[in-house]
């Protein structure tokens, strides 16, 4: 239209509408604008690029890398930490890229945030140091996902041939890991990979005895207990027999902290009861308005106790301390966990007590077994490893070689024990996980009792591997073994004669109060588990630690 209109007045008709339009536009989108964004890319678009260095040979250095602008104050402070950090130089130059990166962005960039927590870790990383000590928790369970196997990743950061430039992929930047001192903590070494096992030095600390945790408890546990509840010995009174039964009835650990909440319990109950005897014994001091007078004019025997004690008996109520007796921690803490039942489960022939370790101490370890009418076979239950089965194979064959030796027969009367005789044996604790050969001798005593129809002494355990010409071998924990035989009142322990040694990490305490049988045969076994002796009495080498 502008085109086809000849004259100029036509032309400013078709023209100025047009323009006016144009313009209330721009009027509008100027209005929709946000100044700021504009002037951060204005800024962005302007600041010269610097580069990081020259080919000058010049030694390289942060100060020649600053921009001119500092964007804000956390920035600065940030660019202090990196220049004092003391890092190498590869470090220090990945660090300067980054932080100009950083300068040029604005901060509503997501990658502003992961840059600067980058920069962050960087300056925190012990650069130049060997006092560094990493510690790794609970090893043991260590898992391994599709995002990556940290097991894995330890065994680069555990080999010394390696560690000294230890490239971690989100720093990606080579870390002098030799002079850091890893210490790693671990319930069991089970769990953990072989080869990294194999780049630990493994220090085994022993489980506490009944005498250190009652020790502790007293001289620690207790006390911070009281402080926790706003308590003072004055109100509470936990004998030694009592701490006894919690450690015994109520817990069953190598530490301390299933001891140390049950003694929380108590002091929990106890503070609630010092609240309600406080709130008893303010009720009773409220004044009454009416008899005032008559109060001051007689004064009474209560009234003269009150005037000598004073605001001090809200503290210390009339039936103060409490004092826990057995009666009172089952009141709090209900009834026993766990039973010391060892002399009713040796009352009939094929049980005998084996001594076990696990992550958490010591335990006695129940071996039954029973037969019947069937076919020769040997059942096994109670989630036993291929070591313990294999133990229990070992055991009936040797009892089936030395049966006319040991006048042992079956059902039938017949020499051969597995003629139309089924045996079943069973460990029980179902639910738990049993590997290892120190049952070997348990399991022959138990099947001996069985087929001999005689008892077990009700006063003995044993551990110990055997072998099929029935020598007994040794095992490891037998401090751990020994001192879950002092907990459950055993007397007599069996150990192999190649374990003697390992009485000298025992408590001088427990080793006065059992007496040591050193077994190099299964003949030293069975003559030491059964009432004098099982073919005829032999001399054997028996340590009484009370002489």
């Amino acid at each position: 239209q502008i085109l086809d209109a000849v004259g100029l007045e036509e032309r400013f008709k078709v023209t100025i509408p047009l323009l006016l339009r144009q313009i209330e536009g721009l009027k509008l989108l100027h209005k929709t604008r946000n100044p700021k964004i504009d002037d951060e890319k204005r800024i962005v678009a302007i600041r010269p690029l610097r580069k990081l260095g020259g080919g000058s040979g010049k030694p390289f250095s942060l100060e020649s890398a600053e921009d001119d602008d500092e964007d804000s104050d956390d920035i600065i402070s940030l660019e202090k930490k990196i220049k004092s950090c003391s890092m190498p130089e590869p470090a220090m130059k990945v660090c300067v890229k980054e932080l100009k990166r950083l300068k040029k962005m604005p901060q509503s960039m997501p990658e502003y945030a992961l840059t600067r927590n980058y920069l962050e870790l960087m300056s925190e990383l012990p650069w130049n140091k060997s006092t560094t000590v990493f510690l790794l928790d609970e090893v043991d369970k260590l898992g391994k996902s599709l995002q990556g196997d940290p097991a894995a990743a330890l065994l680069e950061v555990l080999d010394p041939e390696q560690n000294h430039s230890f490239t971690d992929h989100y720093l990606n930047v080579a870390f002098d890991l030799s002079q850091v001192l890893f210490i790693a903590t671990a319930n069991t070494t089970a769990t953990i990979p072989a080869a990294l096992l194999d780049r630990m030095e493994v220090l085994e600390v022993p489980g506490y005895s009944q005498e250190e945790k009652l020790e502790i408890a007293h001289r620690h546990l207790i006390a911070k207990q009281l402080a926790q509840h706003g308590l003072t010995p004055e109100q509470i009174q936990i004998p030694p027999e009592t701490t006894l039964e919690i450690i015994t009835r109520y817990t069953r650990e190598a530490g301390v902290r299933s001891l140390d909440r049950r003694l929380g319990a108590v002091c929990r109950a106890v503070a609630v009861k010092v609240a309600e005897a406080q709130n008893r014994h303010g009720k009773s001091e409220t004044p009454d308005v009416t008899s005032a007078e008559e109060r001051t004019a007689h004064p009474t025997e209560d009234s003269r106790a009150q005037d000598v004690s004073g605001p001090a008996d809200l503290s210390l109520p009339p039936e103060m301390p409490i004092l826990i007796d057995h009666l009172a921690l089952k009141d709090i803490l209900g009834a026993h966990m766990y039973e010391i039942e060892v002399f009713e489960r040796l009352n009939q022939p094929g049980v005998a007590i084996g001594l076990a370790w696990t992550p958490l101490g010591g335990e006695i370890m129940f071996v039954e077994a029973s037969r019947m009418d069937g076919e020769g076979q040997l059942t096994l239950t109670g989630q036993l490893g291929d070591v313990m089965k294999e133990s229990a194979h070992l055991a009936i064959s040797w009892l089936r070689s030395n049966a006319k030796k040991y006048n042992l027969t079956n059902a039938l009367g017949s020499f051969d024990l597995l003629d139309s005789t089924d045996i079943h044996l069973h460990f029980p604790a179902g639910a738990v996980t049993k590997d290892g050969p120190s049952a070997g001798v348990a399991i022959v005593t138990c099947l001996a009792s069985l087929f001999s129809g005689r008892l077990v002494c009700s006063d003995v355990a044993m551990t110990g591997e055997i072998t099929l010409r029935g020598l007994v071998l040794p095992v490891g924990g037998i401090k751990d073994k020994v001192l879950a035989a002092h907990r459950a009142k055993l007397k007599r322990v069996i150990i192999p004669l190649r374990n003697k040694k390992d009485l000298e990490e025992i408590p001088l305490n427990v080793r006065r109060d059992l007496t040591f049988i050193f077994a190099e045969s299964l003949e030293d076994v069975l003559n030491a588990a059964f009432n004098g002796g099982f073919l005829q009495k032999r001399g054997q080498e028996i340590i009484n630690s009370k002489l």
